[in-house]
């Protein structure tokens, strides 16, 4: 286990959300919300794609558990503070480089709660974290060319456009194009002195 194991605190509050690393009694409710958010994951994430079981909730949450324990990612459970037992979104902050000091935040949303800011409050949570604990210099956000509402997220959150990563990723047997930006740690310090 290393510092930044020891350093990531386990629940992240924000107004309306928790943030909750990953436990094995998630693998229910973890399921329910990507099941019922499939046709719409599916055109963006290479994970969400067929059936997503309970053997596929469960493998997730081993991987996260092992990542988190050996600090390259850390995935945490999105709950509303109201409702703690249903899983809304997952979202995650890992290292893409740790000489450079990179990383780079992801996410999805419920479907019925897309819209709604979730995946703001969620991703801007783990801003702090990528800057303060992890000691990261830069952050990216990669996101499939025409999703519209995750690029509104990046924007509201202060990123900037780098660009086009080509062919990036398979989903759905096709390449996805996806646009890629990023935040700088004085961009977010201007905006969030400590």
């Amino acid at each position: 286990m290393n510092q930044v194991f020891h350093s990531m605190p386990p629940t992240v509050p924000t107004e309306r959300l928790r943030l909750r690393r990953f436990r094995p009694g998630d693998a229910r409710p973890l399921k329910e919300a990507v099941t019922e958010s499939m046709p719409e994951l599916s055109m963006w994430l290479p994970w969400a794609q067929g059936v997503y079981g309970m053997p596929q909730a469960r493998l997730f949450i081993k991987s996260s558990t092992r990542s988190w324990r050996r600090g390259r990612a850390f995935d945490f459970s999105v709950t509303l503070k109201n409702a703690p037992g249903r899983v809304v979104g997952g979202v995650g902050i890992w290292y893409t480089s740790r000489i450079q000091r990179t990383g780079e935040v992801g996410y999805w949303v419920r479907t019925d709660l897309a819209g709604k800011g979730v995946a703001t409050e969620a991703a801007g949570a783990l801003l702090s974290l990528g800057f303060e604990t992890m000691g990261l210099h830069r952050i990216l956000m990669r996101i499939g060319v025409g999703n519209h509402p995750s690029r509104r997220v990046a924007e509201k959150l202060g990123f900037s456009y780098e660009g086009i990563a080509r062919e990036e990723i398979l989903v759905r047997g096709r390449w996805m194009d996806h646009e890629v930006y990023s935040l700088l740690e004085q961009e977010w310090l201007r905006c969030n002195p400590v």
